[in-house]
């Protein structure tokens, strides 16, 4: 007779550690995600965030192996999703990517709990709607090694403070209606040169002469109202692969710049630079696109390396240049 209830007790406890093991989701990430979708409205690209499963399991979720806690939260491509950016998202103290893409219906500005997330290392939020200015607390995640705000509709003036992020390597501004001066802070990141994309603000000014000090892998600061120098940005010994500067006031002297020999991509085109090309841009074995139209340059376009293999629209509509593959010079 004493078999049975020990028989249903044993059953009973080999369920709930059943239970218990299949349950790989920390129990307090998985209240705070089900709180997020909650704020979310509930859209169907979280339908498989069901409280009866392991959150481990959700759709746009990421668990680490070893401690089960929640590390990505990656959100995209959903027109249904509406609303603000949860201020529980800075509740998943674990989190190391947080991305909200293409989201139209996401509006807001950035929400200040993100602020909490010590080790987050990639931040995504564009393609949205987006509001209010980049916020200065996003200085804090020291650990972040790519923020991406591009696509949106933030405002304002470009936080100084964003230099002070020691370990990352690209910087996305661009798309967005941000206007003032580039920060001079930015020719003296502290840690690791970021790669810099800026284009398609309201950015005015002159380009701080700071930023010649460092050596971007990429930047691309073009569709501004930017003016004066930029010469500054290139040098010989530099590794920058991409600088585009195209369609801003900008006015310097072409001919006396020296172009890093790692330079794959070049877009000067709709500014006010004067001179002749450098011969030494015949150097550069590497270039894969040219874009110097639409400015006052003179003179003939020096033959050799890539600048022959590009047609006649990465010169045209300069005050005098001539030569292949323009008409020849008289």
């Amino acid at each position: 007779m004493k078999i049975i209830p020990f028989f249903l007790c044993f059953l009973f406890f080999s369920t709930l550690l059943s239970l218990s093991l299949s349950e790989l989701c920390n129990p307090y990430d998985k209240k705070v995600l089900l709180k997020i979708k909650q704020s979310l409205n509930n859209p169907y690209l979280l339908a498989s965030w069901n409280p009866q499963t392991d959150c481990c399991n959700w759709y746009c979720v990421e668990c680490d192996l070893k401690t089960n806690r929640i590390t990505s939260l990656t959100m995209f491509s959903d027109k249904e999703l509406s609303g603000q950016i949860p201020a529980e998202v800075g509740d998943l103290p674990f989190l190391e990517t947080l991305e909200f893409r293409k989201l139209p219906n996401l509006t807001g500005p950035i929400q200040p709990s993100i602020a909490k997330l010590k080790n987050l290392k990639f931040l995504r939020l564009s393609w949205t709607n987006l509001s209010g200015s980049v916020p200065d607390f996003l200085s804090q995640l020291k650990n972040l090694t790519f923020l991406d705000l591009s696509f949106n509709n933030l405002s304002g003036s470009i936080p100084s403070s964003l230099s002070w992020l020691p370990n990352l390597g690209a910087l996305h501004l661009d798309r967005n209606k941000l206007i003032g001066p580039i920060p001079y802070s930015f020719g003296v990141f502290h840690g690791n040169v970021p790669s810099l994309y800026l284009s398609h603000n309201r950015l005015s000014g002159k380009i701080p002469a700071s930023l010649g000090n460092m050596d971007f892998n990429a930047i691309d600061l073009s569709r501004n109202m930017l003016e004066g120098d930029a010469s500054m940005l290139f040098g010989l010994n530099k590794t920058t692969w991409e600088v585009d500067l195209s369609r801003n006031r900008l006015q310097f002297d072409l001919s006396k710049v020296e172009f890093p020999k790692s330079l794959a991509r070049l877009d000067l085109n709709h500014n006010e630079i004067r001179g002749s090309i450098p011969v030494g841009l015949t150097a550069v074995d590497d270039l894969q696109f040219l874009n110097l139209s639409y400015n006052r340059l003179c003179g003939k376009i020096p033959v050799g390396g890539k600048l022959q293999s590009f047609d006649y629209s990465a010169y045209f509509h300069n005050r005098c240049l001539c030569g292949a593959p323009l008409q020849g010079c008289k």
